[in-house]
C-alpha cells in the first residue's frame, strides 16, 4: 500500500485549487449559493404543499395512494430491474410511500428554504430525483439535481444565511469565549511585594 501511494501520492494532502476554495467559502459567492438554496428549497415546498394540501392530496394522502400507484405502473422504468421493483414493492405499498413522497417534498423544501440541515436536505433532494428519473420522469429532475449538487458542494456557505449560519455562527461565539477563558486561566499574576511587605533577615 505504501507502495502505491508513494507512486500516485497520498490524496490526503493534495491542497484544494485556489479558485475552487474561493467559490466554497466566499462570502461574496455564498450570496449566490444561498439565492439557489432558497430557490430550490421553494421548489420544493411547492411541490409539497400540492400533494399535503393542494390539488394533488387526493392522489397521494387519500385513494391508497393512487398517484404513486399510477405513476410506477404505467411509467416508463430507466432498466427492466428498477421495473420489476415499482410493480413488485411500490405499487403494492404505494399508499404509506405516497404519503411518505408528500410529506418528504415538504420537510426537503422547508429544509432548504430555511437554511436548516442543508447537507442532509440536499441528499434528501437527490435520492427523491434518483428514484423520479429512474421511473421515467426528466422534467425538472436535471435542474434540481445541478442544483443540489452545487449547494451540497458548497456547504460550508450555502447555508450561511439560515439556521445553519445561526448555529454556526453561536458556535464560533462559543469556542471563542472557551478560548478565552482558558487563556484567562493559565496567567499566573504574581503580586508584587512592597518594601514595607519585606522580610528584613536578621
Amino acid at each position: 500500500m505504501e507502495n502505491v501511494i508513494g507512486l500516485i501520492g497520498d490524496p490526503a494532502k493534495i491542497e484544494t485549487p485556489r479558485s475552487l476554495y474561493w467559490l466554497q467559502r466566499s462570502k461574496s459567492a455564498a450570496l449566490i449559493w444561498n439565492a439557489m438554496r432558497i430557490w430550490l428549497g421553494v421548489m420544493w415546498l411547492q411541490a409539497g404543499i400540492a400533494k399535503v394540501w393542494g390539488a394533488e392530496n387526493p392522489a397521494f394522502l387519500h385513494n391508497h395512494g393512487a398517484g404513486v400507484a399510477g405513476f410506477a405502473a404505467h411509467g416508463v422504468p430507466a432498466y427492466s430491474w428498477w421495473g420489476s421493483f415499482l410493480h413488485s414493492f411500490v405499487v403494492p405499498n404505494s399508499g404509506w410511500i405516497a404519503i411518505l413522497v408528500a410529506f418528504a417534498e415538504l420537510a426537503i423544501g422547508a429544509a432548504l428554504a430555511l437554511g436548516f440541515l442543508t447537507p442532509l436536505a440536499c441528499l434528501g433532494s437527490l435520492l427523491l430525483l434518483f428514484t423520479y428519473v429512474m421511473s421515467g420522469t426528466a422534467s425538472v429532475c436535471a435542474f434540481y439535481a445541478l442544483f443540489a449538487i452545487v449547494i451540497l458542494a458548497t456547504w460550508r456557505t450555502s447555508g450561511w444565511i439560515g439556521i445553519d449560519g445561526l448555529i454556526s455562527g453561536r458556535h464560533q461565539r462559543h469556542v471563542a469565549m472557551k478560548h478565552i477563558d482558558t487563556t484567562t486561566e493559565e496567567v499566573i499574576v504574581v503580586p508584587e511585594v512592597e518594601e514595607s511587605d519585606a522580610v528584613v533577615p536578621v
